[in-house]
């Protein structure tokens, strides 16, 4: 009797520290239930709410599920298959609005490279659109000039003789036209011509200078030739100057008789070298 009774003493402790265990162990949450609840937690913090609405709900009462069975049965192969299944349905809602997102994003992205296509071909059209109107007007521009010219030298050719040479346009006028022997007024006939000229001139290219060169036949010094032919190119110059011709567009040169265009033994040679020459140049386009 007195050896059966620390066996039994130590039975009963026995006994006592397995029922303490198990009802730790029935109290310890399982793990598979813990990570249903993290995973259910971060779906519902992240994308899940707006784009998998449907599917986290599911989650969501699975994971209840899985607690009323954890608080019914306790830590049970039952509660920890519940657990891993709203565990997946969670992960599952997660991974379907990562997906949606990313979607969404590609998308996006898709849509603004579509509108930047779009911008950029706009921009081309138009500025090919703007290009062919500048083209359009500079062919119109060229043509009324060309025209403009066209009359220009159709006036001129019947006004004096009209020729191009590497100078320019040259308009000839005879000077026993212009002045009287030796000197340099201008006739009245003279004026009446230079007026006609002056009209004709101004159609043209509104870029284009004048140069008007006087020169005189062989007879008489050098000196006074040289005076005589600048004096009747100043005369004429002024002349168009007063008829509407810009100032600055047209200057005076004197040539004595250093440039002949004929014989001066002869009298028809001496009187085609007293002559003006209006010198057309034409302009650099704006």
């Amino acid at each position: 009797m007195t050896r059966s009774k620390p066996i039994l003493a130590f039975a009963s402790a026995v006994t006592l520290v397995m029922l303490v265990m198990l009802a730790a162990c029935a109290h310890e949450t399982p793990r598979e239930l813990i990570a249903a609840r993290s995973a259910y937690e971060q779906a519902a913090a992240g994308p899940s709410k707006e784009l998998t609405p449907a599917e986290l709900h599911v989650a969501r009462r699975s994971l209840l599920h899985a607690e009323q069975l954890y608080d019914d049965k306790g830590d049970t192969s039952v509660v920890r298959d519940q657990a891993y299944i709203a565990l997946r349905k969670a992960e599952l809602a997660a991974t379907l609005a990562r997906t949606q997102l990313a979607q969404r994003m590609v998308a996006a992205a898709a849509q603004q490279t579509r509108q930047l296509k779009e911008q950029e071909v706009a921009r081309t059209r138009s500025k090919l659109e703007a290009t062919q109107e500048e083209l359009i007007a500079e062919r119109e521009r060229r043509a009324a000039a060309e025209q403009r010219v066209a009359q220009v030298s159709a006036d001129l050719a019947r006004l004096a003789t009209v020729k191009q040479d590497e100078r320019g346009t040259v308009i000839t006028l005879s000077g026993s036209v212009l002045f009287a022997s030796g000197k340099y007024a201008l006739l009245p006939a003279a004026r009446t011509r230079l007026k006609q000229v002056a009209d004709a001139l101004m159609k043209g290219d509104p870029n284009t200078t004048f140069v008007v060169e006087g020169h005189t036949d062989s007879r008489g010094s050098a000196e006074l030739n040289q005076v005589l032919s600048l004096n009747r190119a100043n005369a004429v110059r002024d002349f168009l100057v007063e008829q509407g011709v810009p100032q600055e567009r047209v200057t005076a040169e004197g040539h004595g008789a250093e440039r002949p265009v004929a014989d001066n033994s002869t009298v028809e040679g001496r009187a085609n070298n007293r002559r003006v020459e209006i010198i057309v140049k034409p302009g650099r386009s704006a």
